[in-house]
This record gives C-alpha cells, sequence and structure tokens, in this order.
C-alpha cells in the first residue's frame, strides 16, 4: 500500500465495507459491529498517517483516474483537509463504539441497514473534505444528506417528517449551491477550484460573480443550519435515532463550516470578500450575533436534553460563522479551532445522552433526578463536556472562544463579543440546571438509596475517552495551533 494515495484508502474502505455490512450483516448481525469498527480504525491510523505526511512535507494534490486537472477531478491534501480527515474518522470511530450499543436496543434487526448508511455518510464526509472540484462537492453534499434523510427516517414517532422537512430543506440548500456552481462555469468555463480562481479576476461582471457567491453562501447556510435557516435541524437531530445524532450532530454542521471556509477562499480572494465589500461581512457578522442570542435564547425553552442541545449546535454555528467573516489572524484561528473543538464537545455530551437514553428511554427533564447517583460515571464526563461548552479552562471550548472573543475585539464588533458572552452564561445556566436537577429527587423520595445503573462498557468507554480529549486537546490548545492551525489558515491570515 503506498503512502502516496494513502488518503484514497481512508476514502474507499468505509465505502467498501458499506457494501460488505449489508450483505454480511443480512446473515449475521454479528459482522456487522467488526467490520463498522475495523473499518474506522483503519480509517483513523491512516489520516494521523496523511496528516502527519502533509506536516512533514507540504500539500500536494491527487488526480482521480489520472485525468489531469481542470478536466478531471483533483483531490487536495493541505493542513486543514488533512485535520479535517483525522477528525471525522476519530470522531466517526468513537460514535460508532456507542452507535453499535443503542442501534442494538432501537432498532433491533435493522443494523445491518443503519451501518450500510451510516458508513456510506462517514465516506462522504471524507470526500467532501478532500475534493477540490465545485461540481464533485456537489456530488458529495448530496450523497451525505440523501444518507443523513435515510438514517432520520429510520427513528421512531415523528422521525420520518422530521427526515422529509430536513428533504425539503436540504434539497432548497443543494439548489442555491448549484446555482452558484452554474454561474461560476458559465463564466469561467470549468468546475476546478484552482482554476476557477485563476479565471475569476480576469473576468468582467462583479455583479454576476457576487451572485454566485451569494447563491452558495445560502446553500451552504441551510446545510448548516446558521439562524435562521436552521429549522430543519432540533427535530432532525433530537428525534432520529440516538445512533445517527451520535454522528451527524458532532460532524455535519462543522464539515459545512470546513466547506464555507474552502469555498470563500478556494474560489474567491480575501480582497473581493472583505475589501470590495465590506458591508457584507458586517452584515454577516451581525447575522451571526443574531443567531448566537436567539439560538441560546430557544435552548433555554426546552425540556429535553437532546433538544436542548441541538439548539446549542445551532448557536455554535453562529460561533464560527462569525469568527470567520471577522477577517482577521485570531478570528479565523478561533473559527477553525472551534471546529475541532465543538465537534469533541458535542460528540462527548451526545455520547453522554446516548448512555442515558439507553438505561432511562428518554433525556426528558422530568426522568433526571437522581441522575447523578444513579449514572456517576456517565454524568461525570457529560459535566466535562458542559465546562467545555460553557468555556471553562481548562477545557477545549475556553481555548477557542479566547481567540473568537480577541478576534471579535480586534474587528472591532463588540455585537459579536457581547453575543459570545451572552451565550456562555446561557450555556452555563442550561448545564447547571441540568446538573441542580440531577443531585435532586423527586418531593418525597428518600436520598442515598438510588441504585448505580450504568450504561455497558462499550457506550461508557468512548465518553469518557472523549472527555479526557477535551481536557486533553484544551492543554495543548498552543501546539496544535501552532503547528497545525496557523498552517491551515488562508493565504493573508
Amino acid at each position: 500500500m503506498s503512502t502516496s494515495n494513502l488518503h484514497m484508502y481512508v476514502l474507499a474502505v468505509p465505502l467498501l465495507t458499506a457494501f460488505f455490512v449489508n450483505l454480511l450483516g443480512r446473515i449475521s448481525r454479528r459482522w456487522v459491529a467488526p467490520l463498522v469498527l475495523g473499518a474506522l480504525t483503519f480509517a483513523s491510523l491512516a489520516s494521523l498517517c496523511v496528516l502527519g505526511k502533509v506536516l512533514r512535507h507540504g500539500s500536494f494534490s491527487y488526480t482521480v483516474g489520472n485525468w489531469q486537472p481542470p478536466y478531471g477531478i483533483e483531490l487536495l491534501l493541505d493542513p486543514l483537509s488533512a485535520l479535517m480527515l483525522v477528525l471525522i474518522s476519530v470522531v466517526a470511530l468513537f460514535a460508532s463504539i456507542s452507535a453499535i450499543q443503542s442501534v442494538r436496543q432501537e432498532l433491533p434487526g435493522q443494523e445491518h441497514l443503519f451501518f450500510t448508511l451510516y458508513l456510506i455518510l462517514i465516506a462522504g464526509l471524507l470526500g467532501l473534505v478532500l475534493t477540490a472540484d465545485a461540481f464533485n462537492l456537489y456530488v458529495l453534499l448530496e450523497i451525505t444528506s440523501i444518507t443523513t434523510y435515510g438514517l432520520i427516517a429510520m427513528g421512531k414517532g415523528r422521525a420520518p417528517l422530521a427526515s422529509f422537512n430536513y428533504i425539503i430543506m436540504g434539497s432548497i440548500g443543494a439548489c442555491f449551491y448549484l446555482l452558484g456552481v452554474g454561474y461560476l462555469y458559465l463564466m469561467t468555463g470549468s468546475l476546478n477550484m484552482a482554476d476557477i480562481a485563476g479565471i475569476l479576476p480576469t473576468v468582467d461582471g462583479t455583479a454576476a460573480v457576487a451572485t454566485a457567491l451569494a447563491f452558495i453562501l445560502v446553500g451552504l447556510w441551510i446545510k448548516m443550519a446558521f439562524f435562521p435557516l436552521h429549522g430543519w435541524l432540533p427535530n432532525a437531530y433530537s428525534l432520529a435515532p440516538t445512533g445517527a445524532g451520535l454522528l451527524a450532530a458532532p460532524l455535519m454542521t462543522k464539515v459545512s463550516i470546513y466547506l464555507m471556509v474552502r469555498v470563500m477562499f478556494w474560489l474567491f480572494s480575501s480582497d473581493f470578500l472583505f475589501l470590495q465589500n465590506p458591508l457584507v461581512s458586517t452584515l454577516v457578522v451581525w447575522a451571526a450575533a443574531i443567531a448566537i442570542v436567539s439560538a441560546s435564547c430557544l435552548a433555554l425553552a426546552q425540556r429535553d436534553l437532546k433538544r436542548m442541545l441541538t439548539y446549542i449546535i445551532v448557536a455554535e454555528v453562529g460561533y464560527m460563522v462569525g469568527g470567520i467573516w471577522l477577517a482577521n489572524s485570531a478570528g479565523m484561528t478561533g473559527a477553525i479551532l472551534h471546529i475541532v473543538n465543538d465537534a469533541l464537545m458535542t460528540l462527548c455530551l451526545f455520547l453522554a445522552v446516548a448512555a442515558i437514553v439507553y438505561k432511562l428511554g428518554s433525556g426528558e427533564f422530568d426522568k433526571l433526578q437522581g441522575i447523578y447517583r444513579r449514572m456517576p460515571v456517565t454524568m461525570a464526563a457529560f459535566t466535562v463536556g458542559a465546562f467545555s461548552m460553557i468555556g471553562i479552562p481548562p477545557t477545549a471550548g475556553f481555548f477557542s472562544k479566547w481567540y473568537l472573543i480577541q478576534g471579535g475585539i480586534e474587528a472591532g464588533h463588540w455585537q459579536y463579543v457581547i453575543a459570545l458572552l451572552f451565550s456562555s452564561l446561557v450555556n452555563a445556566v442550561l448545564f447547571f440546571r441540568i446538573i441542580e436537577i440531577g443531585y435532586f429527587f423527586k418531593d418525597g423520595e428518600q436520598h442515598g438509596h438510588e441504585k448505580k445503573e450504568e450504561a455497558p462498557l462499550l457506550m461508557q468507554a468512548p465518553l469518557l475517552i472523549s472527555a479526557v480529549a477535551l481536557i486533553v486537546v484544551g492543554l495543548g490548545s498552543g501546539p496544535l495551533v501552532e503547528s497545525i492551525i496557523k498552517l491551515a489558515l488562508p493565504a493573508g491570515f
């Protein structure tokens, strides 16, 4: 196996494994877990090797089928895409360990169907961070969306309706993106991102270029659930099978943020984005501040743990969008660091929710009375994730928020800084409310008589590892920023 095309194996192994999971899983469900975990373990280790190679030798491109760009599909490996490759593979691995247990409980007999879609989704996400072709990006977006629709629809109750709503919004988002790419193709005659970026400065028609950018951004904002385009996300993630939420919640919005960075700085120049159109960046930062405040307030109104977390995800999207459009080094550094941190924080919290739902059958607040005594290990890890989401040092969330606040101050966008501080305060209220409920019983019940009933080890292990990772990544934020993220910043930052 050549190290020069190791990234192709990272992409191909989950995709090929999906076929064997569907085939062999029909014969016996005992095949499912080893195939899924084996494929994702390989992808995680191989993606770490790819990241090491990029850091040692620099960025490199790869042509698929030996068709040279701009006519063939080009894949690009640089520090940012290699970092995302590692993030997706590792998060998917730990999510799948817990998902195996919850899918056995919630979807007995359908494990092979669930994990077939699950692995195709992971392959699509990996492809999104590798591709350097604007149309191929659209195809991969649709692959990830269609598999997510299927995973959500496997849930019970109103899950199929939530999936249908997501299909409608996702299709609208895809159409907006495709219209933007169509405009660019009409102006440049190319779909290769580097080729488009080289031709655009020679094109007459600033209004047409701005229209293309607007269409693409709106499409991606729908995909990432940027408020007020978030309507599909709370129901989709809260009503989906727990195993589907474990993968979609930490990764889908973060990959969409990554795609926005790629489109902004691979297709368009910083001068066009920020110097020629300063009002646009100001409006986007204002929209991000409104998104953060609004989603945080909506989270306050929830009475179910999983649904509360979905609104926190919407607020976190506002963090990252605003940080990118601050147009300075601190904001961009904070946004990219927060992609990593938020994926880990969301993973930790959803792993805790999966364990709670596995034992209690629900994450409704009324059922969380005394849960700290009944599930002490789960709730200890949950507390670490909560502290990170609030931004308490030394957890990872503090350091990315620090960069974002610093970027907001440097840019003079005080509304964004105030929104970040407000959201952190609301998060403190939200999570300390859970902690308070978890330490008290209903009236008339006695303290100290609760039996410990933790989730199985298969669910506890990834949860504890993710909680430890939040502290380790927090303490290692300095080296992470200096050795990887600063290399991943777009030119000019």
